[in-house]
């Protein structure tokens, strides 16, 4: 516990790593205290568990004058008002991902970086640890079941794993023993030019692993091979791919479907075989292992006041690629069923600057119905100019020209409801897609 209850503020506490952060430094014995635009099931659990909430407008009066420590999200602006009363009062403040670097230096670090799979490989190696009896802590960008639905998990050993993002080089905060890439694709390109100025920082980034450290690497991914011949490797590297053998066992003992969910496992699996873990229980683990917070969730349900029931799939797909898995995983395990999406596109940016592919991808997908929703406005990410550029109506306009099903646009989570409510036939599937708050859809199914 640390002496008289050190007091840490953060900005933006709802945000999936920042409260991730906060959970820890609760767990740990310090005074937690933050603040954010809207509440959500994550302030209250804070709430819950301790920390004090401020919710609405970011003020100073938020800020106490005796804190020690401010930790805000990078999605904050400089000229926050607590952040700006931070500064004045000359308390040390740090980024979501400077805080989390200072911690990665204190461990034995294992980060999961890449643009897809990074919460889910991480919970597999996770659950693996845990398994193996190495009680690691956690920090990790999703909810999961195994603990008790937090994105956090305190441990005693020098074990630390991490979902390590790429957004604005991030990652090039940490110093970890172990990195885990899953995959490398154009995203986040609000920040970066290109695919190759993308490639360069995952190259700074590599670098940081120390002599003895290893990279798990893709052997799959062609950008990834890529990277590796564009690095002076001085550390160790190990490859996994769809064509070793121990993909076919990891296909059959897996409760959680799809190829790209093969691949994460075998990820979690070479890092367990690094950390000198018997194949045994990292198997276990991983047959055990019932998904994260909106990854592919799979709940029946019930169409309030009809008779008429339907499965729910929540996911937190919002890059083309991640869509076009997500699509083909629900159609190979309901390939008789009418499967409906609600779709909310994420970012205004990733929209206008990944918008063919969007279309493409929306367009060739196995669908009855897509209904498309006002794309999700995130603070301190947007351009007002690419606002006027890029809307859900347009897209909707385009997947319409190129697609066989029925596409519609909605204007509100409870009309996109009542619309489903009224249209939906018995038994089919509904698909809740989106990072945004697309999640709320599904709190109207009972």
């Amino acid at each position: 516990m640390i002496k008289n209850k050190s007091k840490i503020h953060f900005i933006g506490i709802g945000g999936i790593g920042v409260s991730a952060l906060a959970y820890y430094y609760l767990k740990k014995g310090y005074k937690v205290s933050g603040s954010d635009l809207v509440s959500s099931e994550i302030t209250d659990e804070l709430k819950k568990r301790g920390a004090k909430i401020f919710i609405g407008k970011h003020c100073q009066k938020n800020l106490p004058n005796d804190i020690q420590k401010v930790i805000y999200s990078p999605a904050v602006s400089f000229n926050n008002p607590e952040l700006k009363k931070a500064r004045k009062l000359k308390i040390k403040t740090k980024s979501y991902p400077e805080a989390l670097g200072e911690l990665t230096k204190k461990y034995f670090t294992i980060a999961v970086s890449g643009t897809h799979g990074k919460s889910t490989t991480c919970a597999m190696i996770s659950l693996i640890l845990i398994k193996a009896g190495l009680d690691p802590t956690i920090i990790i960008g999703t909810k999961l079941k195994e603990f008790g639905n937090l994105n956090s998990r305190v441990g005693k050993s020098k074990y630390l794993v991490i979902e390590a993002d790429e957004y604005k080089g991030s990652f090039l905060n940490y110093w970890p023993s172990i990195i885990v890439l899953t995959n490398i694709e154009r995203e986040h390109l609000d920040y970066y030019k290109n695919l190759n100025h993308i490639l360069k920082i995952y190259r700074k980034y590599i670098s940081h692993l120390p002599k003895e450290g290893f990279l798990v690497a893709n052997k799959d991914n062609k950008n990834i091979n890529k990277l590796l011949n564009l690095s002076k490797n001085k550390f160790n590297i190990k490859k996994y791919s769809l064509k070793q053998q121990d993909s076919k066992k990891i296909k059959k003992i897996l409760q959680i479907p799809g190829n790209h969910n093969i691949y994460n496992a075998l990820a979690a699996l070479s890092v367990a075989r690094i950390l000198g873990i018997k194949d045994e229980v990292s198997f276990k683990a991983l047959s055990s292992y019932r998904g994260a917070w909106r990854r592919f969730d799979i709940r029946e349900s019930r169409i309030p006041h009809t008779s008429k029931k339907i499965t729910i799939i929540d996911d937190y797909a919002h890059h083309p690629t991640e869509l076009k898995a997500t699509f083909e995983t629900a159609y190979q395990k309901f390939p008789k069923k009418n499967i409906w999406v609600v779709f909310q596109p994420h970012q205004y940016q990733r929209t206008f600057l990944l918008f063919d592919d969007f279309v493409k991808t929306l367009s060739n997908a196995h669908l009855d119905r897509l209904i498309l929703v006002d794309i999700y406005d995130v603070a301190g990410r947007e351009k007002k100019s690419i606002k006027k550029e890029v809307s859900s109506k347009k897209l909707v306009k385009e997947v319409k020209k190129r697609s066989c099903f029925l596409v519609l646009y909605s204007p509100s989570i409870k009309k996109t409801f009542e619309y489903i409510k009224k249209e939906i036939k018995d038994n089919s599937v509904l698909m809740i897609v989106g990072a945004g708050d697309i999640y709320k859809l599904s709190k109207y199914f009972t």
